[in-house]
């Protein structure tokens, strides 16, 4: 019979563990008790994040019990990153952030029942350690060669920037961490991305030298594409599982258009389809790659567990509508500020005439071009057809879709979006 373990092995989510054969043995007697930290350093997580979030949410649904650890503590510290010295970030928005992150990632996982998850905050416990507690009960278990070795400090110590106590003091914090959720909770595995190693053996280690106990880690892959590049950035920077950062618009596009060599990856890392499922895809792909069935899926899927149903059948309404397919007014304001963003355009006054309008938003270079267009029948308003006398009127006149915008196109290939100003 197949297991979780089995499960994440296929889907390449193991990387490293403290010994595949023990955790294996673990998982199959029964339900164990694991957790994963996140650290708000931001309002949202991103789509790396997500990862960890749907790992857990496997692990819950095949009968173990679930802890997500949101780092009000350590995420005022801040994980030693290659790139450098994290900025403090004030303690007020740091506990908004905790609350933000709790909200989304129990969005992911069932909260009721006997595998339930549990939300914990390490400020609970770090919060009230005094410094002779942390440096007398718990820093003497930490070795500095073990703690100078880990990747990250040995490079950052070998830059010109060099590492802080504070930052060089978090993997003793996420150490305590395993060590409380264990005494509290059970806890016997923590899992993390792979760039956690270190500080996963942190904790492993802690709680056999104070408890005598043998827990277990495991490391799941950072996510990149196939040329190796970042995963989880678009354009315009992090893909965020906020709708008000992301538009689900924009979400679901980020998905569409993953590259044939990374999205059956994608497919076995973020949804829940099995083996036959992602080898149709994968067969699909190879026979017709141009019809992109393995990235439909996926960004259908991805949206949907993030945004809901109502918001992916918007993005692909939206899609529909920037090729020239689909009624514009069917479109709710969010999806509409979503294609505004990726349409050239224009904020205008409602006193601005239709043909000023569509010479200032870059559908035709004057006057006398727009004229003939329409005389053409090729100019429309929210996908009504403009004629030639029409394009006297002023803005104001015509109906706006939500959030005061006009969709204006001529023809399919060439749209803008104009904004009415106050």
């Amino acid at each position: 019979m197949q297991t979780v373990l089995d499960d994440l092995d296929w889907r390449g989510l193991v990387v490293q563990t403290t010994g595949r054969e023990a955790l294996g043995s673990a998982l199959a007697k029964g339900p164990v008790s694991l957790y994963c930290g996140f650290d708000p350093t931001a309002s949202s997580l991103h789509v790396g994040h997500l990862t960890q979030v749907l790992t857990m949410r496997r692990f819950q649904l095949a009968g173990h019990k679930p802890i997500a650890l949101v780092g009000g503590a350590t995420g005022l510290i801040g994980d030693p990153r290659m790139s450098g010295e994290r900025v403090l970030n004030d303690s007020s928005v740091v506990a908004g952030w905790v609350d933000s992150l709790r909200d989304q990632i129990s969005r992911f996982l069932d909260l009721e029942g006997e595998y339930g998850v549990t939300m914990v905050n390490n400020l609970d416990w770090i919060g009230g350690l005094s410094a002779l507690e942390f440096l007398r009960d718990m820093g003497k278990h930490f070795r500095m060669g073990t703690m100078l070795a880990k990747d990250t400090v040995a490079r950052r110590l070998a830059s010109d920037e060099g590492i802080s106590y504070t930052e060089f003091s978090y993997q003793v914090l996420q150490g305590i961490d395993y060590l409380e959720l264990h005494r509290r909770h059970g806890v016997t595995l923590q899992y993390g991305g792979n760039d956690q190693w270190g500080n996963l053996l942190s904790g492993v280690d802690l709680i056999h030298k104070v408890e005598g106990h043998d827990v277990h880690a495991l490391t799941t892959p950072l996510v990149t594409k196939a040329d190796g590049t970042k995963f989880g950035k678009s354009e315009g920077g992090s893909v965020w599982l906020d709708p008000q950062l992301t538009s689900p618009y924009a979400f679901h596009q980020f998905w569409l258009n993953a590259a044939d060599s990374d999205v059956m990856n994608y497919l076995r890392f973020f949804t829940f389809r099995d083996r036959e499922d992602i080898a149709e895809l994968e067969q699909a792909t190879q026979d017709a790659s141009h019809e992109r069935r393995a990235q439909r899926a996926l960004a259908d899927d991805l949206t949907t567990l993030v945004h809901g149903q109502q918001a992916t059948d918007q993005a692909k309404a939206a899609a529909g509508v920037l090729f020239g397919r689909g009624d514009v007014r069917e479109l709710d304001e969010p999806t509409i500020r979503a294609i505004a963003g990726e349409l050239p355009g224009a904020q205008l006054p409602g006193s601005t005439s239709l043909v000023d309008a569509f010479v200032a938003a870059g559908i035709v270079p004057s006057k006398g071009a727009a004229r003939r267009a329409a005389d053409e029948g090729g100019l429309s308003v929210n996908g009504e057809k403009i004629a030639g006398d029409d394009l006297a009127g002023e803005l104001a006149a015509l109906s706006p879709l939500p959030g005061k915008h006009l969709l204006l196109r001529r023809g399919r290939k060439t749209a803008a979006m104009v904004q009415l100003s106050d």
